[in-house]
């Protein structure tokens, strides 16, 4: 009951939070310079005042801001995300055609960077002061200082260009006819580099915190009582060092899962991934206000959903936290 009551209760709070997101994405976006009817009656040459009233009417673009916004929030509480007049699609199926792609490359990139990061983390703190742990901690300062774009085109310049070995463009290889168990390794293989270079920045921060949790952890005195009771290293090592240290790993992380989603705008622009980041690129550049609105409110609400994930999972990690 206590779980459930919660639940229900961070359910509520985030729902208020999207309405908060998506009132300010609202009002940023007009207050930016440029719409969609200057877009359209330039790339149509059109210069007649008439045909871009009429767009605008059309839009609803001549109505008050404060009616533009009651409109739209009215919409969203209702499940509709609006019309894309550019690609002449409702904006939510656009988005619901690209999630999948995206999910499959951040959900990649977390797995492998919290896994990676968590594992040399420890293997750092358990080696501290030799070349192991300065070599990690060299690594991992090279690729959190390192430009995400840099790294994708090196990526695709040393992988695809110069050594062949991995495809470094699309989602699958045009004009195949692949099914079933090829297709997926078709799209493995694409997936490969734009995973990895997503997830090298972020294993970098999961190593440095998790080493540093762990280093101190293991000056804590229930660490120091297990060992003068001769407990084995290796299980003091999992499972009173690393289980505490997990904690502030499993905040950073859930924190940075819902980030992801958005922040995969560079990576999927790079490697042309068809996934939300690179649909809300084209939004942006061709001033699609429905389409960018969406996929700001989608974002959020994963990074919403995220952080109720991550308040379940403490309880996991750490039974001693009450969920009040």
């Amino acid at each position: 009951m206590q779980r459930l009551q919660f639940m229900l209760t961070r359910t509520v709070q985030g729902l208020l939070a999207l309405l908060l997101i998506a009132t300010v994405n609202f009002l940023l976006i007009r207050a930016a310079p440029g719409d969609p009817v200057s877009v359209l009656a330039g790339e149509a040459g059109a210069t007649d005042a008439q045909f871009v009233a009429q767009l605008r009417h059309e839009f609803g673009l001549d109505q008050p801001l404060g009616t533009q916004l009651t409109r739209y929030l009215g919409h969203v509480v209702q499940g509709d995300l609006g019309f894309s007049y550019r690609q002449q699609q409702p904006v939510l199926q656009l988005i619901l055609d690209r999630l999948p792609a995206t999910l499959l490359l951040t959900g990649s990139a977390f797995a492998l960077s919290l896994l990676f990061g968590v594992a040399l983390g420890a293997m750092a703190s358990r080696r501290v002061g030799t070349w192991v742990d300065s070599a990690i901690t060299v690594v991992a300062l090279v690729f959190y200082a390192t430009p995400l774009y840099w790294l994708a085109m090196m990526a695709v310049l040393v992988f695809t260009v110069q050594m062949d070995w991995l495809p470094g463009f699309g989602y699958f290889t045009v004009g195949t006819a692949h099914r079933g168990l090829a297709y997926a390794w078709d799209v493995a293989q694409h997936l490969i580099l734009p995973a990895l270079t997503l997830a090298l920045f972020y294993m970098a921060v999961y190593a440095r915190m998790t080493r540093a949790s762990m280093l101190e952890v293991a000056q804590m005195d229930f660490v120091k009582t297990a060992r003068a009771k001769g407990v084995r290293p290796g299980r003091i090592q999992r499972n009173h060092i690393l289980r505490n240290a997990l904690l502030p790993v499993v905040t950073l992380a859930g924190i940075q899962a819902g980030g992801m989603i958005g922040g995969a705008v560079l990576t999927e622009t790079v490697f042309a991934w068809p996934g939300i980041g690179r649909l809300m690129f084209d939004a942006l550049l061709q001033r699609d206000y429905n389409l960018l609105l969406g996929c700001f409110l989608i974002t959020a609400a994963m990074a919403v959903l995220f952080n109720l994930l991550t308040d379940l999972v403490y309880t996991l990690v750490d039974p001693r936290i009450e969920m009040a």
